[in-house]
């Protein structure tokens, strides 16, 4: 028996007719949509400030409008967590299109996981929720099944606990679901997008992933037939170590044991995942706090041909009266210019500007009169990429924890019966788990000062304030060689901004993987845009580009 899940959203924003795609490119039981991320949340939290009614992702009814009939016609069951901070609010109109388009279907949604009246000064706090809620709104016939804040991987385990009749305390299976389900959650990253590797096949218009789980938790990844991008075992690779840290990764139902995972090749574009083991989950729930952290502005200054060095520092010196106030000023400079380039571009470099306060008037109009006033009294051939403007309020996050008696999580179902959600039965405290054993080192022969990307791929995210950085290798010479060179101080030494910071190396020898996770590198996180890459979505090609000794044998 196989339950066969698709994936049609990794954000919000993602590809519009990914829904119609994956309802009519092939068989599904299931289709999932992720559109929650720490940054949605804000947004979501924002437009809900103008409108109690709102905080949901509006494009699911838009897409849910085109392909509702079609999910109707076929038996797929829809679940997502487009409902955001209005789980409620977003089943309702989805109630209402379907009355509106005469398609009977039973709409159901979660509650439990919204904690902001406990977390006074937050935009949003929210409990990251399991899938069993998900399962009760399936068992009592649901059609669609609209969350809030549940973690990403629940859009899977959900449905397979319903669909399967797992229990709770099934970790294993519900170990493969949440390997699934992370492999889903990211869309088009699982079938080529995104991938250290791309050239490898053709993902100009990568398709989206599916999963056909089987009652063991063991499932196959693969994709539509005909549609786009390629699945094999490094995009599964890559998907599995995104956002992810060490050996246990833990969630609401279930502590995945992700030194476990084993990943073969199971035709074209399949990719088999079994031998997935769980543990109890840990004694607390995660909860998102999103708040307002104040206010920013930025200015990009255009340094154009000699003396790049002199100009920095005489627009700085001329600004330094105006930023006197600020809470936080960051300048970077990069050196994107090139001697004697043929084109203005080439020869330019970029001075950036960050200023942030608690106060708009500090970083607005002190800030942009000042800077602008410097158009005909500065460096030669002033000029900046855009006006600055007036100051924007930005966000920052941060997690806290309640145990998971905390919430009252809450299935609620179409006819509006409401059925409580147990707590988890049992929990464990997540420890590490012992470091492995290192693979024996390579035989010492010569070797060539070469980027780390010819041996190695990489993909980097975000968690909070903290960066993942995981690292694979494709063959087990290569394996051999990384697990010994790249350690957390050689990390320090080829990415220097970490080397003031907590990086810890996390050995993964089934997936042939490092993974680095370098604490504060994000400061309050991605929505208080701390540094140029403020997800770090890069971090990992910028690792990938710098340059090593390594084995000629190897390249």
């Amino acid at each position: 028996m196989t339950l066969r899940i698709g994936n049609a959203s990794g954000f919000y924003g993602d590809r519009f007719d990914a829904l119609r795609e994956m309802l009519t490119g092939g068989e599904l039981d299931v289709l999932t949509g992720d559109y929650l991320a720490e940054l949605t949340m804000l947004i979501l939290g924002r437009d809900r400030l103008k409108d109690p009614a709102a905080g949901y992702a509006r494009t699911f009814l838009r897409q849910l409008e085109d392909c509702l009939g079609i999910a109707h016609e076929r038996g797929v069951r829809i679940v997502t967590n487009a409902g955001g901070l209005n789980p409620a609010g977003l089943a309702h109109s989805v109630r209402h299109l379907a009355g509106r388009l005469g398609i009977p279907v039973r709409v159901a949604h979660v509650e439990g996981d919204d904690l902001t009246a406990l977390h006074p000064g937050s935009l949003a706090a929210h409990a990251y929720l399991g899938g069993f809620g998900i399962a009760a709104c399936l068992r009592e016939g649901a059609d669609i099944v609209v969350t809030g804040r549940v973690t990403d991987a629940a859009l899977v385990t959900g449905p397979a606990a319903a669909h399967f009749g797992w229990s709770e305390t099934e970790y294993d299976r519900l170990a493969g679901a949440v390997v699934a389900g992370h492999v889903l959650e990211c869309g088009a990253q699982a079938t080529g997008g995104n991938y250290a590797f791309f050239r490898d096949g053709d993902v100009r218009r990568p398709g989206f992933p599916l999963a056909e789980l089987h009652e063991d938790g063991s499932c196959v990844i693969t994709k539509h037939s005909g549609t786009g991008g390629f699945v094999d075992v490094g995009t599964i690779t890559a998907q599995l170590l995104y956002e992810t840290a060490g050996a246990r990764y833990p969630g609401p139902d279930v502590t995945t044991r992700l030194d476990t995972v084993r990943l073969g090749q199971d035709g074209p574009d399949r990719v088999r995942i079994d031998g997935v083991r769980g543990e109890a989950p840990p004694p607390t729930l995660k909860v998102g706090l999103n708040k307002l952290g104040g206010f920013r502005n930025e200015v990009v200054f255009v340094l154009t041909g000699l003396d790049i060095e002199a100009k920095a520092a005489l627009v700085r010196e001329q600004l330094e009266p105006a930023l006197g106030k600020a809470a936080d000023v960051r300048w970077e400079l990069a050196r994107t210019d090139r001697p004697d380039a043929s084109t203005e571009e080439t020869a330019s470099a970029l001075l950036r500007l960050v200023v942030r306060d608690p106060d708009q008037e500090t970083v607005g109009r002190a800030l942009s009169g000042a800077a602008v006033e410097l158009a005909l009294a500065s460096y030669p051939g002033f000029h900046v990429l855009a006006p600055p403007g007036k100051g924007s309020p930005y966000g920052v996050f941060e997690d806290v924890y309640v145990p998971h008696s905390g919430v009252d999580h809450v299935a609620v179902l179409h006819d509006g019966r409401r059925i409580p959600v147990p707590a988890a039965h049992d929990t464990a405290v997540l420890d590490a788990v012992p470091e492995p054993p290192l693979p024996e080192p390579p035989a010492p022969g010569p070797t060539r000062r070469a980027p780390l990307g010819l041996v190695a791929g990489a993909r980097s995210g975000d968690k909070g304030g903290n960066a993942n950085v995981g690292v694979w290798a494709r063959t087990d010479d290569a394996w051999r060689w990384l697990a010994h060179e790249l350690t957390a101080d050689r990390f320090r030494q080829l990415i220097p901004e970490s080397r003031e910071l907590q990086v810890t190396r996390h050995l993964l020898p089934r997936l042939r993987a490092l993974n680095f996770v370098v604490e504060g590198i994000l400061g309050a996180g991605v929505a208080a845009q701390h540094r140029f890459d403020p997800q770090a979505k890069a971090l990992g090609e910028w690792l990938r580009s710098r340059h090593l000794d390594i084995p000629e044998a190897l390249l």
